[in-house]
Order: structure tokens, then C-alpha cells, then sequence
């Protein structure tokens, strides 16, 4: 459990779901973690809890669509620890409507979020990385990039476009050391898969019922299983993964489409 011992993490989106269990099992296996969000006394209550245990975890306010406070977070990861070893982009908004009914502001909501986010981390990150000659910056993506899930027209573009980004990046940045990963998570019991289940008329436990059911291992997913993915692509034993994209959902993407 120590693979990532003195690694140091920056996650955004690091207080809730899948961030919230990569910045935990990051700092079990030894990292020292910047958890970013926007959730104020969520992240605050995670770090404490995490540095009562003994672990190196500090907190972040910040909004990821917005350049100085992506800054701000990845200037204290060095300023703090002295370098940054990982940064995974993984704040994420979801927004559930046709392209018929989608307003401006929540195109703006997903693509400042889902996109722009990353973009703004990998602009901040990427030069400190390069100067030590050494880095990994993950991408949280969706299995909704390759299958056109009802009512997702704009978020599985918003993740599809970050698998363009992480090619591109890989050509431009990987000589000088950065290489570059993303996780598609399936189905993953997380706060924002409940939120969505908003408006449905049956319960959310039956709902997820059956959708373990079609999932070929027959469970949802759980944050962590996602989390596990991410500590493997961010440590030294994964050091000739590059610009790759690991799906993380169960064989959903082996389904027929009947």
C-alpha cells in the first residue's frame, strides 16, 4: 500500500464520488493529496479526517472553470510539497436533457466543467511536470464518449472531447516526461448517479436494481473501483501507460445494443 508513497496528488472534484475515493486511497498508499472542490465543508471535513489518521491530505477551495483558482491549487501542491507528481482532472457536472431542451447556461455549466477544467489543469500543471521531467496528468472521462446514453447529448461530448485532448497532449508534452491517462467509469454509485435518477417514478434502489442487472458482472460500480485505476495509472509501476483510456464499467461497453 505504498506504491504512491511521497507522490504528490493534486484531484479536483476531490470531495464527492469517485474524487473523494481517489483522494483517499491515494493518501492510503502514501501520496500527499490537494483535494480540490467547491464543496467548502465537505473538503475541510475530509482533510481533517484524513490528517487525524496520520495521512497528508490538504483542502482546496476552488471552482475549476475559473484559471486562478485552478492556479491557486496547483501553486499549493509545490509550495507545500515542492512538486506535483499526478494531477487528476476529475470534476464533473451532469446535466440530463435532449439538445432540444438544453439552455445556454447549462451548455456552459458542462463545457466549463467537464472540458475547460481539464484544459485549465493541464495548462498549470503541465510546466511544473515538465521542469522536474516527470509527471501524469488522468483524465476522468465517461463510457457516455461511446455510447449514446438518452439525455446525454452534451455531457458525452464533453468527455469524448477529453480523449481528443489527451491524444494531442501526449504528442505535444510526453517527450518532456507528462504522460497522460484517462478512466471511463460505467455505472458508478456515486452522489451525481443518484441526483440523476430526479424524476424517474420509480425509487433509486429499484432503479439500480436493474441496472446491476444488465451489467455483465451484475453490480454497479463503487467509487473506489474507479480510484484503484487511477492510483495504478498515477504510480511508477504504470510508467510506460501512455495516452490510453482505461474503462472501468463492469463490460457495459460489451453490450449488444438490444
Amino acid at each position: 500500500m505504498s506504491h504512491l508513497k511521497d507522490k504528490v496528488i493534486l484531484i479536483t472534484g476531490g470531495t464527492s464520488g469517485i474524487g473523494e475515493a481517489c483522494t483517499e486511497l491515494c493518501c492510503e498508499h502514501g501520496a500527499k493529496v490537494v483535494a480540490m472542490s467547491i464543496q467548502a465543508a465537505e473538503g475541510k471535513a475530509l482533510a481533517d479526517r484524513l490528517t487525524a489518521k496520520g495521512f497528508s491530505c490538504l483542502f482546496h477551495l476552488g471552482d475549476v472553470s475559473k484559471e486562478p483558482d485552478v492556479k491557486a491549487a496547483v501553486d499549493l501542491a509545490v509550495a507545500k510539497f515542492g512538486r506535483l507528481d499526478a494531477a487528476c482532472a476529475n470534476a464533473g457536472v451532469l446535466r440530463n436533457q435532449k439538445i432540444t431542451e438544453i439552455t445556454l447556461d447549462d451548455f456552459h455549466t458542462i463545457i466549463n466543467v467537464n472540458l475547460l477544467g481539464p484544459v485549465l489543469l493541464a495548462k498549470h500543471a503541465i510546466p511544473v511536470m515538465e521542469r522536474q521531467g516527470k509527471g501524469v496528468i488522468c483524465f476522468t472521462t465517461s463510457v457516455a464518449a461511446d455510447i449514446g446514453f438518452p439525455e446525454h447529448a452534451v455531457y458525452g461530448a464533453s468527455k469524448a472531447a477529453l480523449v481528443a485532448l489527451m491524444r494531442s497532449l501526449t504528442t505535444d508534452h510526453s517527450p518532456k516526461g507528462v504522460r497522460f491517462v484517462g478512466v471511463s467509469p460505467g455505472t458508478i454509485d456515486t452522489p451525481m448517479l443518484a441526483a440523476s435518477c430526479a424524476g424517474f417514478s420509480k425509487p433509486k434502489d429499484e432503479l439500480y436494481a436493474e441496472v446491476a442487472k444488465k451489467i455483465p458482472v451484475q453490480r454497479m460500480g463503487r467509487p473506489v473501483d474507479v480510484a484503484n485505476v487511477v492510483a495504478f495509472l498515477a504510480s511508477d509501476e504504470a510508467g510506460f501507460v501512455n495516452n490510453c483510456v482505461v474503462p472501468v464499467e463492469g463490460g457495459t461497453l460489451a453490450l449488444p445494443p438490444w
